[in-house]
């Protein structure tokens, strides 16, 4: 049990706030000094008494952010103080008028930015993370600066996740992978974005994250001998050259290791770039690109490169504004490395992103096409797109895709997401261009809109002032910018059709003696599926919807003026959370899987199919029924990072019998009597049911598909261990969907 000590307690917050100042490295003026110190007391004055789930005083968390945002992010007085107050607007008496009357209008509107919806979840909210999202991203307009900090209290909350619930802990990591760490990623902030991806595997994938990280530990040393027996030849050649350059050891995060002994089916030892030799040389700013391209070459001149692996970020940066020079060697020990060669001005910016990205903006050698890609952004937010969901879903096509380089017909290049089409560049270019959008011309040859452009394609696009956007445009678009665009010119379009449709429906409504109400408008709309009333009276105005819709939407009990008289709000009303958690009240912190619930409906996903002993989660669907998911399933990810408020904490019953379907994916060298081996240990030494059984053989190799029933991870876990220990087979693996049981 925590018990309180408040003397210490108090030592350690002025400890912690003396290590912020310690951080700060902005030229502090008195006013600076004076403004900080009273965040800091107000936010001590309004957390007193407020304690953590770890119950640690509350008052560590927004020095601990404010420190990350003076510290990792290289940010300034305002948003340290921000940081420092992000949380009492939030969670404590005071308002944002007391936040503005003290601190000003700048740092109020900051931490409006910052500041959770308050409303709790009910039906017309679909999803809470997605409304909190979207409000955090609509200030991007306004200030950077609260995306910086959000990310700065996300990681200080990924650090202290230990203290809060199982189910907590999934939701919270789920959104970190999902979207936070993405979004440090594009801002630049490379570092944090992996401390934010190992953090949200240390809760998704505790077993994995815990395996990985004690080997990687248990091998440093052995890397650090290899690389300086690496560079020992390269640095005393740049030495002989006057190249003032240090060499550093990149150690791989645990998270894209384990993305990568995924993709390869591969064990840790098999990963061959776990760690990369960065040099890192010292001058001018107009000199970093002939000084790079020199330890480049003194680099190869000792070890032959992969060419095809070179990547120059250099001479076209990365969107976030990263430069570098890429390539892999091959070592005298004959093991492929990473090498990286930057400057330390682009060193700064690979640490501390957008920050350092814009500090550096003076010098005429850095360009960037961050700036372009957040203005971007601040075209999509001026979208009034009330569906959060879909802002979501545009908004992270941007963040997730890869760019490709494209250019004008005058030579000018332009960056878009992988996968754009040739209306994308259109509304990427201008939005009138886009809506007055027939055709393209890509490397001069003609090309529909809906066409795929490559990196390094001429497009120049074809106009006509009779065309107007369409909503099949929809369909084949990609980036956020050309579907708001888009969304945008049809509302326009439809707008202009509003009261020959309203017209319409109050004509029928009259007819069937049913009151033309709003509340009536929108159970219409309800009942045709239409959730825009723009929508709604344009489909009218066309036909679309005719007296028999609104007949189906008020039946014949339901027509009268007696119908619409107001009805007192029933406090009965409950939203599906509650409703489910009234559902499993004998045991509210978890569903029993293969217990005997009454009224619950749950199935297992078919994406993950999770067996007992897996770490699973419920997700309550629309509908009331709870789809059980495996914690690490990519689909279950999405879905707590969507819709953390309809996740159910689940376990399985210790005494289930049930056999559940698994699949085993074997690679091995093929031998007479190999079938007869595999099925004697399936069938009689585990004494295991075979649902069916897959083999090709091709010179010598064998691949070999296994769907077998058993009750548990265990058993499953055993019979693997079995298999590996048969000199033929070199490779067994669990395969996730056994639905996709091809070789």
């Amino acid at each position: 049990m925590f018990i309180p000590e408040p003397e210490i307690e108090n030592k350690e917050i002025i400890r912690r706030y003396r290590r912020l100042l310690k951080v700060w490295n902005a030229r502090k003026t008195e006013a600076d000094k004076e403004i900080v110190r009273n965040a800091f007391n107000l936010a001590v004055e309004a957390h007193k008494g407020m304690r953590r789930k770890s119950g640690e005083p509350y008052v560590y968390h927004p020095l601990d952010v404010a420190r990350i945002v003076a510290e990792d992010m290289g940010l300034g007085t305002t948003s340290i103080v921000c940081a420092l107050l992000h949380d009492v607007v939030e969670d404590t008496d005071y308002s944002l008028k007391d936040i503005e009357t003290q601190f000003g209008e700048k740092i109020a509107r900051i931490i409006d930015g910052l500041t959770k919806i308050e409303e709790i979840f009910d039906h017309t909210t679909t999803s809470i993370q997605a409304e909190n999202f979207k409000k955090i991203l609509l200030t991007l307009s306004d200030d950077v600066r609260v995306i910086l900090i959000k990310l700065a209290d996300r990681l200080h909350n990924m650090r202290t996740l230990d203290a809060m619930p199982q189910e907590k802990q999934l939701k919270i990591a789920s959104e970190t992978i999902y979207l936070y760490a993405p979004l440090a990623l594009r801002l630049g902030l490379f570092k944090i974005k992996s401390e934010l991806e190992d953090l949200a595997l240390k809760y998704t994938e505790p077993d994995i994250y815990n395996t990985i990280s004690r080997k990687l530990s248990n091998t440093r040393k052995q890397r650090e001998k290899f690389v300086k027996v690496f560079s020992a030849p390269v640095m005393q050649d740049l030495k002989k050259k006057d190249i003032d350059c240090t060499v550093q050891i990149e150690e791989k995060s645990i998270f894209s290791i384990w993305e990568k002994m995924k993709k390869h089916e591969i064990p840790f030892e098999e990963v061959m770039d776990i760690f990369a030799v960065r040099y890192v040389i010292s001058c001018k700013p107009e000199d970093e690109k002939v000084e790079c391209w020199k330890v480049y070459a003194v680099v190869t001149d000792h070890y032959k490169p992969n060419i095809e692996t070179l990547k120059d970020w250099i001479s076209i940066p990365k969107i976030n504004g990263y430069e570098a020079l890429h390539v892999t060697v091959m070592s005298s020990r004959g093991r492929w490395v990473d090498v990286q060669i930057r400057s330390v001005r682009m060193h700064e910016i690979a640490e501390k992103g957008y920050v350092a990205l814009w500090q550096h903006k003076k010098s005429p050698y850095s360009e960037s096409g961050l700036d372009e890609w957040l203005n971007k952004i601040r075209d999509v937010l001026k979208s009034d797109d009330s569906n959060a969901l879909d802002f979501l879903s545009d908004f992270k096509m941007n963040l997730f895709s890869d760019e490709i380089f494209l250019f004008t017909p005058k030579g000018d290049m332009k960056t878009m997401p992988q996968d754009s089409t040739a209306l994308d560049f259109a509304y990427n270019i201008h939005t009138q261009v886009g809506n007055e959008s027939i055709g393209a011309k890509v490397n001069h040859k003609l090309v529909p809109l809906k066409h795929k452009l490559s990196s390094g394609d001429q497009v120049e696009i074809i106009t006509s002032k009779k065309q107007i956007p369409r909503e099949e445009w929809l369909d084949f678009v990609m980036t956020a910018r050309a579907k708001s665009r888009i969304k945008d010119a049809i509302k326009e379009f439809r707008k202009k059709f509003k009261e020959e449709g309203k017209s319409v429906l109050e004509k029928f409504f009259n007819q069937l003696n049913v009151e033309f109400s709003g509340g009536n408008v929108q159970k219409l709309q309800q009942k045709v599926n239409i959730p825009s009333q723009i929508d709604l009276y344009y489909q009218a105005s066309q036909g679309n919807i005719g007296l028999r819709d609104v007949k189906g939407a008020f039946p014949e009990g339901e027509r009268g003026w007696f119908k619409y008289l107001r009805r007192p709000f029933s406090k009965s009303s409950k939203n599906l959370s509650e409703t489910i958690q009234e559902k499993v009240r004998e045991k509210p912190e978890s569903l029993i899987i293969g217990g005997d619930l009454t009224k619950i409906n749950y199935e297992i996903a078919a994406c993950c199919n999770p067996i007992p002993g897996d770490d699973v989660v419920g997700f309550i669907d629309k509908n009331g029924n709870i789809n059980v998911h495996r914690t690490n399933c990519p689909e279950a990810i999405k879905l707590m990072s969507r819709f953390g408020n309809r996740i159910i904490k689940s376990k399985w019953r210790k005494d289930e019998t049930i056999s559940f379907l698994a699949g085993l994916r074997i690679h091995g060298i093929d031998n007479i009597g190999f079938i007869n081996e595999l099925s004697k240990i399936i069938s009689l030494d585990f004494k295991l049911n075979i649902r069916s059984f897959h083999l090709e053989s091709s010179e010598g190799i064998l691949n070999a598909i296994v769907l077998i029933y058993l009750p548990d991870t265990g058993i499953l876990n055993k019979l693997i261990e079995r298999l590996k220990k048969v000199k033929e087979i070199k490779k067994v693996t669990r395969i996730k969907r056994p639905s996709d049981s091809s070789l």
